[in-house]
């Protein structure tokens, strides 16, 4: 009998909020769905607000009503030949069985699931949950209470429940995100040095400041950022070094 291959699990996850890990969910869920060609599934559990989920509902209200959003669509699902990525509700304590559940009745099977989870740790069921994730990657500011957050728990995943073989993360990765070229760069040299020290993984790639990722609602036009209907334009990718950042992601996770 014919088994149904193994999705890899990933979450972009931190300890503090407003750091981009929705936005960095949806950019490269879309670009791997519509533009690589891998089947991609993903799992909103950031209750109660849910925001990949109002997310799909504000980008079909605005594909509808703009013409040259709509033209794109449809040549966009006409040359694919697939849905739109499904997104579920769930919660960080239940997320793991209706995944299971899921897998089960899915026809085809998906590449990548995403968990978009909640920003602390005192979630029920987060725990559990991350050691189920294969890749976490964090996005992180140079921002002291952001840095302390996210590393203190990053150490635990990594020094403790790694090393320990108590979960299926096979690799955490940092990575630097909103950074101004205006900031010092001995500022990111001395930060890196001590996640480097705490025998943290930081990722090469760096994510300049954009105001794009600060947009909600965006009324689009002609141009597409974050949507979870299609995916970034090519030249908005390339100027915050989103390109780089998939480039290395993909040989980070190996699919």
């Amino acid at each position: 009998m014919k088994t149904k291959k193994e999705p890899t699990i990933i979450a972009f996850s931190t300890q503090k909020g407003g750091v981009g890990k929705s936005t960095f969910t949806v950019l490269i869920a879309s670009i791997l769905h519509y533009r690589m060609g891998y089947q991609v599934a993903v799992f909103d559990c950031d209750f109660p607000q849910y925001s990949l989920l109002q997310m799909r509902d504000r980008d079909l209200k605005i594909v509808m009503q703009n013409e040259t959003l709509k033209t794109l669509a449809h040549k966009q699902f006409t040359r694919i030949n697939k849905k739109a990525y499904p997104i579920f509700q769930s919660r960080t304590d239940q997320v793991l069985e209706e995944m299971g559940a899921y897998l089960n009745r899915s026809e085809i099977a998906p590449d990548i699931i995403f968990l978009d989870l909640p920003g602390t740790v005192n979630t029920a069921g987060i725990l559990k949950t991350l050691t189920n994730v294969h890749y976490i990657f964090s996005p992180i500011t140079a921002d002291r209470v952001v840095l302390e957050s996210t590393l203190s728990f990053t150490d635990v995943l990594t020094n403790v429940l790694m090393k320990e073989n108590q979960t299926g993360i096979r690799s955490i990765n940092l990575f630097w995100n909103q950074v101004d070229g205006r900031e010092r760069t001995l500022l990111y040299k001395n930060y890196s040095k001590v996640i480097s020290d705490l025998g943290l993984q930081l990722m090469e790639t760096t994510i300049t400041d954009s105001k794009r990722f600060r947009k909600e609602g965006e009324s689009i036009t002609k141009t597409v950022f974050r949507s979870t209907l299609m995916p970034a334009d090519p030249k908005l990718i390339a100027q915050c070094r989103l390109d780089r950042f998939i480039k290395e992601f993909l040989r980070i996770v190996k699919l």
